[in-house]
């Protein structure tokens, strides 16, 4: 009798919460002043409310240190880089990359990343190899950003040794160093516009680099590296159009996670589209097709199901 009974509360409390698989997720986002942060934020609420039961801790992160938290059973769900995660499920990055990440899944990708590299009007900058003996702020290392800020110096001849470095864990940290006069250069990957380089905007008259000269030697590096334009006006006093380096922000998934979890994640980023474009406006244009994208990843199976429901095929 007393087992039936517990049998029946179970069934009760599955009715209830909508799911048989309430959790504890924890969601690696990215630096402060950049858009996963908020992006995020939109995610556990939106996790929360169509699991009921299901906590979900937002924590900062990066592109690179995201990838190597789920395959460290550190995280379950996280933001990456579309040029480094491939990079890293298949072993063929540079370190940490270059050995396999086998548990990491693709969910979605949502879309491209803008490398930014800014600089005040009156630092004289015109180049990445004007900064040579200057001050040139990044992220720390486990930042698709920092990463992308190494290939873009070496194709111009430079290393950090050539340089006075500031490795910051927040865009806003960077941005604070310019502010005061440590570092002359500033770069960073994320979406436009982003509120770190319209806070130093707000400040001081800035330059953005035009980094097109560049792409066919990065290619070399990673031949995912495609050129994406920054539109006039985006920033204050930017009065032409700057084509710069671009890759594809997507969202990915412990291989271990529940499908029922990762069907609920992919099925809410589109619903609730118009709420993460409300934060970022590139999400307005997201879709399945877009979502969908082969870069490489293997796909969660709670995320080929919603797909197969769109009449998407992935693998």
């Amino acid at each position: 009798m007393i087992r039936k009974l517990l049998g029946t509360v179970a069934l009760a409390t599955i009715i209830l919460t909508g799911t048989a698989q309430a959790e504890d997720l924890r969601l690696m986002t990215g630096p402060q002043g950049g858009v996963w942060v908020p992006l995020g934020g939109q995610i556990k609420d939106m996790l929360e409310k169509s699991a009921p039961g299901t906590k979900v801790q937002s924590l900062p992160g990066a592109g690179i240190a995201n990838i190597r938290a789920i395959q460290e059973n550190k995280a379950d769900i996280g933001f990456g880089n579309t040029i480094s995660t491939a990079d890293a499920v298949l072993g063929t990055g540079e370190a940490p990359l270059d050995k396999k990440h086998d548990k990491v899944c693709n969910v979605a990708t949502l879309y491209p990343q803008y490398f930014q590299v800014v600089v005040t009007v009156d630092s004289g900058l015109a180049s990445i190899k004007d900064v040579k003996g200057k001050g040139f702020a990044t992220q720390v290392k486990g930042n698709t950003g920092e990463l992308v800020a190494r290939h873009v110096l070496k194709v111009s001849g430079l290393a950090y040794s050539d340089l006075k470095v500031g490795f910051t864990n927040s865009y806003s940290d960077s941005v604070e160093q310019v502010k005061d006069g440590r570092m002359q250069m500033f770069t960073l990957g994320t979406g436009i516009p982003a509120s770190s380089v319209m806070d130093l905007a707000s400040s001081r008259d800035i330059k953005l680099l035009d980094l097109a000269g560049l792409l066919a030697d990065m290619q070399k590096i990673n031949p995912a590296y495609k050129l994406v334009t920054i539109p006039k006006g985006t920033y204050p006093k930017q009065e032409v159009d700057v084509q710069t380096i671009g890759y594809f922000t997507h969202v990915v998934a412990a291989c271990s996670l529940s499908e029922d979890i990762v069907y609920k994640l992919t099925s809410g980023l589109l619903a609730n589209k118009a709420n993460m474009s409300a934060l970022y406006k590139d999400m307005a244009a997201l879709t399945p097709q877009i979502m969908a994208q082969d870069i490489g990843v293997p796909f969660h199976p709670g995320a080929a199901k919603w797909f197969k429901e769109q009449g998407i095929t992935v693998k």
